[in-house]
């Protein structure tokens, strides 16, 4: 379990309370963005080398109004083999008036016969803004482990504080019902992801527009735009055959969307 409370305290977001059990547990936050310099940056981490079966994560991160914080992993999720059992992670992110939170990990590795569950539920605010993603891989291709994981399932919901639901977002790869590489599903690409910009301070539609303009040029990705249900934002969804060229999109549409949002590009991180 990781527990984290935000507050804003003399110009700047602060972990006002903290709770981890290993594995999980968090670096000090950082101040790296120097248009934001209040911003705090928090990478979280495991102990272990990844998730195995039977793992049951869950993560509250409460950002209080006015904060502005990033979340994110030092490097991509390994999820093992597993042959009996499963994992999951249950995220609960809540977003309070006029803050700014980014929940960004890096991306995602099934392993063969790996089974995965996430959760990701958003409360955010009228007056709030919010960017989440995540990339998908096919496995360890260097062992021509390509698309051979289990099941790998994402459910994502966005409500507002008084529960009302904004959108719903399912994301369901099983092998025992469908191969993921089937038409309809990945076909002929092995790496995907996914983009919500979660905001109504500026129009759905131009945002729509501006991401698809973003990425539509990029030759090594499929890339579609859509606005979300409620006015809430936008949603883009990124195919391609590399990580590379996939995480390099969605690096842009990170810095499109903090342009839109902002009117700030999105910091270097210097992960690599």
């Amino acid at each position: 379990m990781l527990e984290l409370e935000f507050a804003e305290l003399d110009g700047a977001t602060r972990v006002v309370r903290q709770f981890q059990q290993l594995p999980l547990y968090i670096f000090h936050p950082l101040y790296v963005d120097p248009g934001r310099p209040g911003m705090a940056f928090i990478y979280m981490l495991q102990s272990g080398e990844g998730i195995v079966q039977g793992d049951r994560y869950r993560l509250d991160l409460n950002c209080a109004p006015g904060t502005a914080v990033h979340f994110t992993t030092q490097a991509a999720t390994k999820i093992f083999h597993m042959e009996d059992n499963f994992a999951t992670q249950i995220v609960n992110l809540t977003v309070g008036a006029g803050a700014f939170v980014e929940y960004l990990p890096d991306p995602v590795i099934p392993f063969r016969d790996s089974r995965f569950y996430q959760r990701l539920h958003l409360t955010i605010a009228p007056d709030a803004s919010g960017i989440l993603g995540e990339i998908l891989l096919p496995g360890r291709v260097a062992r021509d482990e390509v698309l051979e994981y289990a099941l790998y399932y994402t459910d994502l919901e966005a409500r507002t504080p008084d529960g009302r639901l904004l959108f719903a977002d399912r994301l369901k790869l099983a092998r025992d019902s469908a191969f993921p590489g089937s038409p309809g599903l990945l076909g002929s690409y092995g790496v995907f992801a996914s983009l919500y910009v979660v905001t109504r301070t500026c129009a759905a539609k131009a945002l729509v527009d501006r991401l698809h303009d973003c990425v539509a040029a990029l030759p090594e990705v499929l890339a579609g735009a859509s606005e979300l249900p409620n006015g809430c934002g936008a949603s883009v969804r990124l195919l391609g055959q590399t990580s590379a060229a996939v995480g390099a999109a969605m690096h842009r549409l990170w810095n499109e969307a903090r342009l839109s949002l902002l009117g700030l590009p999105a910091p270097d991180l210097r992960k690599h």
